[in-house]
């Protein structure tokens, strides 16, 4: 069996742990019986130690119940990015195996579900843990929006990025993510709504970039300062994400993204990215 998913940028802004939208970014898993187990890589992660040991393989051998297995993954997703690499693979290796819930191993991998659920269902999603079991939502996606993501080639390991969170935050932050986030999700639906104030969050961006990435203050402004209606960061990061009103804006934003990084002294790529609409294809 053959599965195809999506990346996913999670988060986007106040949506934190909540939100997540899936972005034309792909990994593919392979699972088939063999007669021993091998394992083939290409593509990002390709690096990674091609054996018992990874992501896709230690999923598929607990699925099938057997390491009888030839599993084969390729990946345009770069690893640890903050565009759901582990996650995505999680739900390909599961699907691939023969899993009917591959949410609950993308969930179960990353300790939240809403990459996982990008991955799955594709667009956008809104997703939760009810009673110990992961809860995924489509919600309505405004057709003319366009995305953008600068991709710094540098990693920030997700669990990295969680211990520079505060353990606490004000009544008031969590109040305002909270209100944004609502807002944010009727804006992503119509994009007349957009504007660069849904994206801001006080739980997270500030104290990430604070301890971990500073560049990251003069990079979402100059985004929007090139015609974005919006930016945020792309999960835990690095990689941030820049929502465009239209190809033609996303285009320029793309361009202006280019010489952003190169301002900030920082080698990486600015993509423009359709949304992935589709979620997990599953091929015989």
């Amino acid at each position: 069996m053959r599965a195809v998913v999506p990346c996913s940028s999670a988060n986007l802004g106040p949506g934190f742990d909540a939100l997540a939208l899936a972005l034309a970014l792909h990994v593919e898993v392979t699972v088939s019986e063999a007669e021993t187990f091998s394992l083939t890589t290409e593509g990002e992660g390709s690096d990674l130690p091609a054996d018992r040991t990874h992501l896709a393989a230690r999923i598929a051998i607990e699925v099938r119940g057997t390491d009888a297995l030839a599993i084969h993954v390729r990946s345009d997703i770069p690893v640890g990015r903050g565009l759901g690499s582990s996650a995505s693979l999680a739900v390909a290796a599961a699907a691939a195996a023969g899993s009917t819930d591959a949410l609950a191993w993308g969930q179960r991998i990353d300790g939240h579900p809403e990459n996982a659920a990008a991955s799955l269902l594709g667009g956008l999603v809104a997703a939760t843990v009810v009673a110990g079991s992961p809860v995924a939502a489509r919600l309505v996606l405004d057709p003319g929006l366009a995305f953008v993501v600068l991709v710094p080639d540098r990693t920030l390991p997700t669990e990295k990025a969680r211990r520079a969170l505060p353990a606490m935050v004000p009544l008031h932050d969590a109040a305002q993510n909270l209100s944004r986030m609502g807002v944010l999700v009727a804006a992503l639906a119509d994009r007349r709504l957009l504007q660069p104030g849904l994206m801001t969050d006080t739980l997270h961006q500030d104290a990430r970039a604070a301890a971990l990435y500073p560049e990251s203050t003069a990079l979402l402004s100059g985004l929007v300062a090139a015609g974005a209606a919006a930016s945020c960061w792309s999960g835990a990061g690095p990689t941030l994400l820049a929502v465009c009103d239209g190809s033609d804006v996303a285009a320029a934003v793309r361009s202006a993204g280019e010489q952003l990084l190169s301002e900030a002294g920082l080698a990486g790529r600015s993509l423009v990215l359709a949304p992935d609409l589709d979620g997990l294809r599953l091929e015989a």
